[in-house]
């Protein structure tokens, strides 16, 4: 009878795990497809709203907006007042914004919508990491990790297709609403299987409103100065960095003064912890100059057609989804400060490769470095979120995983802007639509020869931690 009822808690403990690594993992899926499903609409919503493509673009920027700029505070936030009860509020209002977005009369409230929809998926990417901690034993996080990031690449790279069929079948709204079963589901799964949680209790507890709205205007001044006007950095865009400086400055300053601040300063003295933030950023940097060089290589260098180069494109994604649960296992097996040195070894192989790629090898002189690369990718991801969620306390798990999930959306939000310019000036052409195709591949190497160098400084990060560690 003992024997049995062991059994019975051992099977249903097993389940529980499966059905919350299942909802974390359909939480991570729906952020992910909200950001990559939008943009293949934009064409079909400013032929509905008749609006121009600066005005319809704000259905992405506000989304990514709201994100970059409030999920530490949710980070925190979740930290204070139960990581399990914010995640649901996050889902439901994730589901409900997604709701809005389909039923928008205007482009006004489908932007609001989106900003709102934002919001919950802020509260789901900085929570979902760190709810591991509290799911799985330490000898597997790094398997749950890869898990993560499988899902998260299979947003990334379902999104447009998945958005294209529905647009042409269903029209615009139906992008927005097939994430309203999507969400019920995912908040059905984590309000039977998420363990219950207790807020923090660290000794100085309490919200932090100034640092919180500091960093807030913070962020939102330099990703809006890296997205507004790419092709022409003005004085717009100078003003809204010199701006982001001063609140960065403003916001150190009030959270070294309150006694329960946003963001601990003493985090980053923590060399794992800001090593680990700063390869993020760098690495995602040159993971958003293969979203946007790698289009106008295929297209006017290697001319393939619209489908090819979709075609083409998805090959990263799912080379992404298909060795992230592996290389968890891999991260368990090895450990995740080699495997995070390793993952950024094979990224610069990749780059190196793209750096030196001859237009005359066609596709698969592009696809073979793009693979090399992405692989690379997987098994840094997974072996750097392990390392940085593996030992933190359990009362600051919410506001690392938001500082882990914002270095990663400055990185993209930098690359976006910075590798951008480096492909135009070094293309030498005033529009890169209408470049010769031969300045487009000198245009691709020489992005990538920069991308490189920013691989080789996160590599000498990862080394000189590794080395520290011994």
């Amino acid at each position: 009878m003992n024997d049995g009822s062991a059994v019975a808690a051992v099977t249903q403990q097993s389940l529980s795990v499966k059905g919350a690594l299942a909802s974390l993992s359909l939480a991570m899926l729906l952020s992910s497809l909200g950001t990559s499903i939008a943009n293949v609409g934009l064409p079909s919503l400013a032929q509905a709203f008749s609006a121009s493509f600066q005005q319809v673009q704000w259905v992405v920027i506000a989304y990514l907006l709201v994100i970059t700029t409030l999920i530490v505070s949710v980070g925190r936030f979740g930290d204070l007042v139960g990581r399990r009860r914010l995640l649901l509020c996050g889902i439901a209002l994730f589901t409900l914004a997604s709701a809005c977005c389909a039923l928008a009369p205007n482009l006004g409230l489908l932007i609001a919508a989106r900003a709102l929809q934002g919001l919950g998926a802020a509260i789901m990417m900085a929570l979902t990491l760190a709810f591991v901690g509290e799911t799985v034993a330490k000898g597997k996080t790094g398997g749950a990790m890869g898990l993560l990031g499988t899902m998260s690449a299979i947003g990334t790279a379902l999104g447009p297709a998945l958005g294209g069929v529905l647009i042409g079948e269903f029209g615009w709204r139906s992008m927005f609403l097939i994430s309203v079963p999507l969400g019920m589901a995912t908040w059905l799964l984590a309000q039977r299987y998420l363990p219950d949680d207790r807020p923090a209790q660290s000794g100085r507890t309490g919200f932090d409103p100034a640092g919180t709205l500091l960093l807030a205007l913070s962020l939102a001044a330099y990703a809006l100065a890296m997205t507004l006007g790419r092709a022409h950095f003005g004085l717009p865009n100078i003003v809204l960095l010199l701006a982001a400086c001063l609140g960065l400055g403003l916001f150190v300053r009030v959270e070294s003064r309150v006694a329960a601040p946003l963001v601990r300063l003493a985090l980053f003295r923590d060399s794992r912890l800001s090593g680990s933030l700063a390869m993020s950023l760098l690495v995602t940097t040159v993971m958003m100059a293969t979203l946007l060089v790698g289009p106008f290589y295929l297209s006017q260098t290697l001319r393939l057609s619209a489908m090819e180069i979709g075609l083409v494109l998805s090959v990263g994604p799912l080379v992404a989804a298909l060795t992230g649960a592996p290389a968890g296992r891999i991260v368990d097996r090895c450990g995740a400060p080699g495997m995070t040195l390793a993952g950024l070894l094979g990224m610069a192989l990749g780059c190196l490769m793209l750096s030196l790629v001859p237009e005359s090898f066609g596709v698969g002189g592009y696809l073979a470095p793009m693979v090399v690369l992405t692989l690379g990718y997987a098994v840094f991801q997974t072996a750097n979120n392990t390392a940085v969620m593996l030992d933190v306390a359990p009362y600051q798990r919410g506001v690392v995983s938001g500082l882990l999930n914002l270095s990663r959306n400055l990185g993209l939000v930098t690359g976006a802007s910075a590798l951008s310019a480096v492909f135009a000036l070094a293309s030498r052409a005033v529009d890169i639509g209408t470049a010769h195709p031969q300045a487009i591949a000198s245009g691709l190497r020489t992005t990538f020869l920069v991308a490189l160098g920013l691989i080789v400084v996160a590599c000498l990060i990862a080394w000189r931690r590794q080395a520290n560690g011994r």
